[in-house]
């Protein structure tokens, strides 16, 4: 293993990123592992101002496709992630870690490859023979990309989009209508 991984943050691009549970440990197993990750991610997601345009939390991984924070840097984002987690649940015992201490970080540059990596991600439960469709997978943002469901994380997509324009719109038509009485 390299003592010294190259990260190439700073690009303007979005991530890919994978980081598992000490030794692959099912330690996000249960449902409330699971949506206690979620509460976190959500968290740091509004903490450190970046987006999340895809996630899986599985039981001894996760998978997130993200973009670079506004505040720090994704490494920054991804510790304080990670610590946030591993005080919340329990874990195998006193002084043992909760998540191994390094992640994997693909920098996504193409459209092509973006989509490849929200494939991948939401496929990730059926491909590992958890549930038979993504959608049966309450633990990412595939029902959000779906059917536009909201759920713990705020899913940057196409409804998101879409539901801010009509609150932008429905903004200006009440200072509008404001304008003209």
């Amino acid at each position: 293993m390299p003592s010294r991984l190259k990260r190439y943050q700073h690009t303007g691009s979005d991530h890919f990123l994978t980081f598992s549970c000490f030794r692959r440990l099912a330690l996000l197993r249960s449902a409330q592992a699971k949506h206690t990750f979620e509460q976190q991610l959500e968290q740091v997601r509004h903490w450190y101002g970046f987006l999340i345009f895809g996630y899986v939390v599985m039981p001894e991984h996760v998978h997130l496709l993200v973009s670079e924070p506004r505040q720090d840097d994704l490494r920054a984002a991804i510790q304080m992630l990670k610590q946030l987690v591993s005080r919340r649940l329990p874990h195998i015992g006193e002084g043992t870690p909760f998540w191994q201490p390094r992640y994997y970080d693909f920098n996504v540059f193409s459209n092509r490859k973006w989509v490849e990596k929200l494939k991948y991600i939401h496929r990730n439960p059926v491909e590992r023979g958890l549930v038979q469709a993504p959608e049966e997978w309450p633990w990412s943002s595939y029902r959000h990309w779906l059917y536009g469901e909201e759920g713990t994380v705020e899913i940057e997509s196409h409804w998101t989009f879409k539901k801010r324009q009509g609150v932008e719109t429905e903004r200006l038509r009440g200072e509008g209508s404001q304008l003209v009485v």
